[in-house]
């Protein structure tokens, strides 16, 4: 049994071949230098309401950005006594 993987379809002529041949044959995809740029930048009101959806508490979300206790509470709507 063999295996052959590729990028491009192959004709029915020659994955057939490929098939009855003992021989595997394996194309990697051309690989970029390129850093990715699938980096998506938060604002801060937008960090915290995602940490506190994970479950983290406010003061563990102030500490974590350097933030009040206040100031994340303001960010979740959540009113404070006075």
């Amino acid at each position: 049994m063999s295996i052959s993987v590729s990028n491009s379809p192959l004709p029915a002529s020659s994955a057939a071949a490929n098939v009855s041949s003992n021989s595997a044959v394996v194309q990697k995809a051309p690989q970029t230098t390129e850093a990715s740029t699938d980096t998506v930048h938060l604002s801060q009101s937008q960090q915290v309401h995602q940490l506190h959806a994970e479950g983290q508490r406010v003061s563990q979300i102030a500490s974590g950005l350097s933030l009040t206790v206040a100031a994340v509470n303001s960010y979740l709507g959540i009113a404070t006594q006075k």
